[in-house]
């Protein structure tokens, strides 16, 4: 394995589906639809008795909702079904190379992703950490030791795991996609359940490494503190699943060679300026707490004015300004039949919900609030409209700011858990590429 040991990353030998339809091997992201068990249900109709990535993983929608032996048996039939498709010639030959990625969307967006390996030793999630690789978003650790069962002598890995560079002059995806488009691509397809479609391409040899270690290299230069510490990547997506990949190989370094394959995890890297890749606020509401006081109490705090407004519709816009100089929220609570639109105007310049995120938590402790009284909504409609029922307060949050991002991750650390959310369900990762671990 070619290894950028610098930069935490390598090349890893990719095995890809031999003479499969895309359309029934690639599945979604095991972590998205966990509320919708018929989605995963018409996963498996349109898969069929086909080979199919589905068979290899674990779909969330299933984890909180079986007993201890109907997740060890299903644990079982995993890791059996690895065993059979490297035995009966699903995959051709693994190869040492990078795939360079094009997603279209449902949404007529097109991503563009690098798949590569990160080396584990160089990512850490736990708050204050100045690792290479760092968390966007709190993880919880009770989460960890589930997946770990999925994980541990597994054979094979399958990635749903995306990073974030930052990296405007898209030097690292952008540069890779130039080269890789030279030569055709090694899969192409339609994804199921009208998810739009993918094609992949190889990024390998001699021209290839120098071009990623070259961009690595760059970005980890930019990246780099006064104090010398470097921040090179921001995990956007599947957090939990790359803190669980470090528990494993953390658990299992003692009695493995350094350069062991469960040293790393392989992962999408996205340009975070791509302009197909979308950040949606995920705003909040509460039930049966005083909206006005929280409201009034954050001003205070966080140095902001209150404006009332007309409507929904005003409201909205004037939270998605985005050269208000300062982060807004709109704030809908409803008592005695009446509704109140009200701006909160800030002079926060780091991301919106770093800075309220915690008043809310201090205010539901001082009031005795339980976890249910608080939900977390990704469309602004839903959210007005829950603010617009009597005794509940909708809370909307402005779009992430691109620009900040990573400077906010380095100042204050992983923001509060349901941050952000990278584009809609539907255009999370889709399972392609796989990778031999055990």
């Amino acid at each position: 394995m070619k290894t950028f040991e610098k930069f935490g990353t390598a090349i890893p030998q990719i095995l890809l589906p031999k003479n499969v339809d895309l359309k029934t091997w690639s599945v979604i992201a095991c972590d998205q639809y966990t509320q919708d068990l018929e989605y995963w249900e018409n996963a498996k109709k349109t898969a069929g008795d086909k080979p199919s990535s589905l068979n290899l993983i674990f779909p969330e929608v299933y984890l909180d909702k079986a007993d201890e032996a109907s997740k060890d048996q299903r644990i079982k039939n995993i890791q059996s079904k690895m065993d059979e498709y490297l035995k009966s010639d699903v995959f051709d030959a693994p190869v040492d190379e990078c795939i360079y990625l094009e997603r279209k969307t449902a949404y007529g967006r097109t991503r563009k992703g690098l798949v590569m390996c990160v080396d584990l030793d160089s990512y850490e999630w736990k708050p204050g950490s100045k690792a290479l690789i760092r968390a966007t978003e709190a993880t919880v650790p009770e989460r960890i030791p589930p997946r770990m069962k999925i994980r541990s002598g597994a054979k094979l890995e399958l990635p749903h795991i995306m990073l974030l560079a930052n990296d405007p002059d898209d030097l690292l995806v952008g540069g890779a996609g130039k080269l890789a488009k030279k030569g055709c691509p090694v899969y192409d397809g339609e994804l199921m359940q009208n998810s739009g479609s993918i094609t992949g391409w190889a990024v390998k040899g001699a021209e290839a490494e120098n071009l990623l270690e070259n961009a690595l290299a760059s970005l980890a230069e930019a990246g780099t503190d006064s104090d010398g510490t470097t921040f090179l990547f921001a995990v956007g997506d599947g957090n939990h699943s790359l803190a669980t990949a470090k528990a494993v190989w953390e658990e299992n370094k003692a009695v493995l060679p350094a350069d062991s394959p469960v040293r790393y995890a392989l992962v999408e890297i996205v340009n975070i300026y791509d302009q197909g890749l979308t950040f949606e606020p995920i705003h909040r509401v509460l039930f049966g707490l005083d909206g006005e006081k929280l409201l009034l109490t954050a001003a205070e705090k966080l140095g902001g004015s209150v404006k009332a407004l007309d409507g929904a519709e005003v409201l909205a816009r004037e939270v998605g300004d985005k050269n208000a100089g300062g982060a807004r929220y709109g704030f809908v609570f409803t008592r005695g039949g009446k509704t109140f639109f009200r701006l909160l105007e800030t002079p926060v310049k780091d991301l919106a919900i770093a800075a309220l995120q915690p008043l809310i938590d201090g205010f539901m402790a001082e009031n005795g609030a339980l976890k249910t009284q608080i939900d977390y909504i990704h469309g602004t409609d839903e959210t007005v409209e829950l603010g617009m029922s009597e005794g509940n307060t909708g809370i909307l949050l402005p779009p992430v700011a691109k620009d900040c991002f990573f400077a906010t991750i380095n100042g204050r650390g992983p923001l509060p858990r349901k941050s952000f959310s990278m584009g809609e369900a539907s255009e999370k990762r889709f399972y392609v590429e796989a990778r031999r671990l055990f």
